[in-house]
């Protein structure tokens, strides 16, 4: 009863995550970066000085968290277990050159993931409670008048959350503490509920003071360690962007335990991980940037510019340096398995451990709080205000079935249902852009 399923599940998500949605996100990118005049490029200074220049300011106008912690909740969702091990995975099937295509998914990226939180802020409204939502299915609604592909869109949310933000990342917490500390997963499972509910039962108030600390501290641990690596094998650096940039174009030959790569496989696995990562065009992250307080939905966009710019070009670009300066991308191995192959390679001792081990607790603890608000949005928009604390009870009961249980099912079908989320979402973008670009010519006319 279980295999037909599973193969109709994975013919469908060979479609969801193959060349047309690849194509239809990075055509998406590429279209809004045109049109904005490479928003990502020449305000990237602008946008950094937003973020960092005024981590502490609440920032202007209606909302119910701080600009920073906006962005440090949809941090806290996007930087997961995917830069860790869907990095990895990138590299043992699309060879070195997977890593610039990844890259290139993540410039274009910077300009959806900004494209959509303006439109998304544009639409914002508070819920019965107070708290203030927004995202594709209130674009859909007010801005283009179709409830019903809204409702679409909230209901994958609020499913696909329940997979990809919460079982996969409580599994995956457990299965590193198990396997680097020999902790029983049930133990694991407890602590991460009682952890969550201490956050997550207070909304997205409490989601933010806690994710505020959390991100830059997860970010150093991580960012630190990578760092060392690549203080270590300085001397492998050259040798290292050469392979990025020939198996990019030429494609890899095979060597060792890796089969060898195409062209065209560097490119699919590089960019469909880069945007399984950065999760620009998906939808996700618009809906907590909906939160912040902020006088105008372009200056809370810079905020997603900067969030792209962290997870892909930051954490994952170090993920790929490791893999490769260690020469542990030809081993044979994928995944989690390979990272940590590649940090225990290149620091001494346990050091390279500690290092995979505490990223992927962190990072997985991170997309639960975020992911929980995700799917709490859908749910709210879906049946009311009064649905959210149910959803977070919930919430807690999967995190710890996630932990306990065996998930390569659920992980397929969510992996599926937060790519169906791309359709719905752009359609609503592609169909903004006329908003779009008045209220981008309207803000940055006004900063002359």
């Amino acid at each position: 009863m279980i295999e037909p399923f599973e193969r109709w599940n994975a013919a469908l998500n060979a479609y969801v995550w193959g060349w047309p949605t690849i194509a239809l996100l990075m055509g998406t990118g590429l279209l809004l970066t045109l049109l904005t005049g490479g928003v990502q490029f020449h305000r990237l200074g602008f946008a950094l000085r937003e973020v960092l220049g005024k981590i502490t300011r609440p920032g202007g106008g209606r909302g119910d968290v701080r600009p920073f912690q906006a962005v440090a909740t949809a941090l806290a969702s996007t930087v997961g277990v995917g830069n860790i091990a869907g990095v990895a995975t990138a590299i043992a099937l699309g060879g070195p050159g997977a890593v610039f295509w990844l890259w290139v998914s993540g410039v274009f990226g910077m300009a959806t993931k900004y494209a959509e939180i303006v439109v998304a802020l544009h639409y914002r409204e508070p819920d019965a409670s107070g708290t203030m939502r927004g995202g594709a299915m209130y674009i859909l609604k007010k801005g283009l008048g179709w409830p019903w592909l809204g409702s679409a869109f909230a209901l994958l949310t609020a499913v696909a959350a329940f997979g990809i933000g919460n079982m996969v990342q409580g599994n995956s917490v457990a299965d590193a503490l198990k396997a680097t500390f020999d902790i029983p997963t049930w133990l694991s499972g407890l602590a991460l509920v009682v952890l969550t509910a201490l956050v997550i039962l207070g909304g997205i108030k409490s989601i933010a003071k806690v994710t505020q600390w959390l991100v830059p501290l997860m970010a150093v641990v991580y960012l630190g360690g990578g760092l060392a690596v690549l203080a270590l094998h300085a001397d492998k650096l050259p040798q290292a962007f050469r392979s990025i940039f020939d198996g990019a174009f030429t494609g890899t030959a095979a060597v060792g335990g890796f089969a060898g790569g195409t062209i065209m496989m560097a490119l699919r696995y590089g960019i469909a991980r880069g945007l399984f990562s950065n999760e620009a065009g998906l939808g996700s992250a618009p809906m907590v940037h909906c939160a912040a307080t902020t006088d105008h939905p372009v200056r809370q966009g810079m905020y997603g510019i900067f969030e792209v710019f962290v997870d892909t070009l930051l954490i994952c670009t170090m993920t790929a340096l490791v893999i490769l300066l260690t020469d542990t991308w030809s081993s044979g191995l994928t995944g989690a398995a390979l990272s940590a192959k590649a940090f225990e390679t290149g620091l001494p001792g346990t050091f390279g451990s500690a290092v995979v081990t505490s990223g992927l607790v962190l990072f997985a603890f991170s997309t639960l709080l975020g992911w929980s608000y995700y799917g709490e949005t859908g749910i709210v928009y879906l049946l009311g205000a009064q649905a959210a604390k149910p959803y977070r009870i919930a919430w807690l009961v999967f995190v710890y079935l996630g932990a306990t249980g065996s998930l390569h099912l659920i992980w397929d079908i969510a992996d599926t249902l937060n790519g169906l989320m791309a359709l719905p979402n752009l359609i609503a973008l592609l169909a903004s852009i006329p908003l779009l670009l008045r209220l981008h010519r309207e803000f940055f006319g006004a900063q002359r």
